[in-house]
């Protein structure tokens, strides 16, 4: 007897609330709306791979496109129920990946399906490039994707450079002259890689105070916003902290970023001000 899906089989999940909009005469979703739950949590399973999708695609040569969906409705889902689509990859093949979904009203199963992707070039099938499929392999299996790794201006700072000229100057329209300082050359940088060799995110740590570090130009690409790369490259720069006889890391958290430093445990300390014509606050954190 085949076991019946759960939530725990399914390393990515991604959760949604069901809009008014998506509901039909009879008071329930319409069916149409599945598909765009699992193509919304098919995003997420490529952000769960540390893959911006469009760069990722385009540096493996190719294009996934949908060969088939299929659908299993068990039961419905109604306005404002909170539901969680679980995405994982059941197949490999030669130039396809099969893909199983499961949308969840917490642990019922309401509805089933089988995706199968096709790795392409101008429509035309080409084998699964050997480092995609290395890559979701290890996903599956419980490996990390995400390599955080430490270093000087001089090893690190092309492509942290890269990060923080798409995020603050181009993205948020910070000054350049603002953004650059003569700190980046003494301080430790932190930068994410996928297993693809992009950099994702980074950040910096310098001294503050006796016992104090400052932890500064987090920034992490638009893509994979919402995953735990952020987080990772947080880590790591607190772990630095610790381990060079730090007590306190402090940082000043963007307003809409504040949510982020206070589920890792950081604290606001003062009032709002603004840098660079965005609203800040201080956080701060014993180790």
């Amino acid at each position: 007897m085949t076991q019946a899906l759960q939530p725990a089989h399914f390393r990515c999940i991604e959760r949604l609330r069901v809009r008014w909009s998506e509901v039909d005469a009879q008071h329930i979703v319409f069916n149409g709306h599945y598909l765009n739950y699992i193509d919304s949590a098919i995003s997420a399973y490529w952000r769960a791979l540390a893959l911006p999708y469009e760069a990722s695609l385009q540096a493996l040569g190719g294009e996934m496109s949908v060969r088939k969906a299929s659908l299993d409705y068990l039961a419905s889902a109604r306005y404002d129920d909170l539901l969680s689509i679980g995405i994982r990859c059941k197949h490999l093949g030669t130039s396809s990946m099969q893909m199983e979904a499961a949308v969840f009203r917490g642990a019922e199963l309401l509805v089933q399906g089988e995706l199968v992707y096709v790795f392409a070039q101008a429509q035309s099938p080409k084998p699964l490039p050997s480092a995609l499929r290395e890559l979701i392999e290890a996903f599956e299996a419980g490996h990390p994707v995400v390599d955080v790794r430490l270093g000087g201006w001089a090893e690190l700072g092309s492509d942290a450079g890269q990060i923080r000229q798409q995020v603050f100057v181009d993205e948020q329209k910070i000054p350049a002259d603002m953004e650059w300082d003569a700190a980046d050359a003494s301080c430790l940088h932190a930068v994410a890689y996928n297993r693809l060799g992009q950099a994702l995110a980074t950040g910096r740590l310098l001294p503050h105070g006796p016992g104090v570090a400052k932890i500064g130009r987090m920034a992490v690409m638009r893509a994979l916003r919402g995953g735990r790369v952020g987080q990772q490259v947080l880590e790591a720069l607190m772990q630095a902290a610790r381990q060079q006889g730090d007590r306190e890391v402090l940082l000043h958290a963007q307003l809409s970023a504040a949510g982020f430093y206070s589920r890792a445990g950081f604290v606001q300390r003062g009032p709002v001000f603004e840098e660079a014509g965005i609203g800040h606050v201080e956080m701060v954190k014993t180790l």
